[in-house]
């Protein structure tokens, strides 16, 4: 006696579904993600914003470039400098690693190290003009 193969019915596969009756698998591609950073970036974007704010208060300071480097060359007498000021080439260059494994912060979170990196700017910039760095933004530190 031959067997008879119940018929199928075509039935629509639900969306989730593949061809195999398995759910899909999920996209390569997620939701955009907010862009990654790293310390060298958000360093970056902290020295050019306080720049920015001191080329726009001092105009002494306009036709400075303020650098980013990752270490001195050489060390001198008083240790690992943080930052260079060379008035005759009108540049500041800040070094990065020791400003960030050099400093004592009392508290390691994202807002003490930018205003770590925003007083050396300030103090590498009052050095360039001979100046005292509360002189450049008092208004800047008032809360």
């Amino acid at each position: 006696m031959m067997r008879r193969r119940p018929q199928q019915i075509d039935r629509p596969r639900p969306a989730r579904h593949g061809r195999h009756g398995r759910q899909g698998r999920s996209p390569v591609v997620r939701p955009p993600l907010p862009p990654l950073e790293n310390r060298y970036e958000r360093f970056d974007l902290t020295v050019s914003t306080a720049a920015e704010f001191l080329r726009d208060a001092w105009e002494e300071l306009r036709e400075v470039r303020i650098e980013v480097a990752d270490m001195p060359a050489t060390s001198d007498a008083e240790g690992i400098p943080r930052w260079l000021v060379d008035k005759e080439g009108h540049r500041i260059v800040m070094f990065r690693i020791p400003i960030e494994r050099l400093s004592r912060l009392h508290s390691a979170d994202d807002m003490h190290r930018r205003m770590e990196v925003e007083a050396c700017v300030f103090r590498a910039a009052a050095e360039y003009l001979d100046r005292d760095p509360w002189d450049l933004g008092p208004e800047r530190f008032r809360f």
